[in-house]
């Protein structure tokens, strides 16, 4: 396993840590003119959910491979936080605002592995 891909197992772990729910990584990495290698993006219930999430992620991703994101965006309204860790980006998402906004299908050609819900 390479690092970006360590940092994305890193991330998804940060994710689950506070119930995190429907993870998708968006491998980009086979993608012409791509901002980056990997997309994760998730969701959390709410916006509270959503600030805990990223909270955990940039706690996780920090102990666990010690990196930090270089810009964080969104805290203030929490409805659609970005986390930019160079190589991967990390979207979390209250549902309604996914649901408009469907990252995932922004590119046809890339790969979307989908990460089981934890109970």
């Amino acid at each position: 396993m390479n690092e970006t891909e360590e940092l994305v197992k890193r991330i998804t772990e940060g994710i689950q840590e506070k119930k995190g729910k429907n993870i998708v990584v968006v491998d980009l990495t086979t993608t012409d003119n791509s901002v980056c290698k990997y997309f994760v993006i998730c969701e959390g219930n709410t916006p509270t959910q959503v600030a805990a999430i990223a909270d955990s992620v940039s706690d996780y991703v920090r102990i666990n491979a010690g990196v930090k994101p270089t810009v964080v965006e969104g805290l203030r309204n929490a409805r659609w936080v970005a986390m930019d860790y160079s190589d991967v980006l990390v979207h979390i998402f209250v549902p309604e605002d996914r649901a408009f906004y469907n990252l995932e299908n922004l590119w046809a050609d890339a790969h979307l592995t989908e990460i089981p819900n934890l109970d």
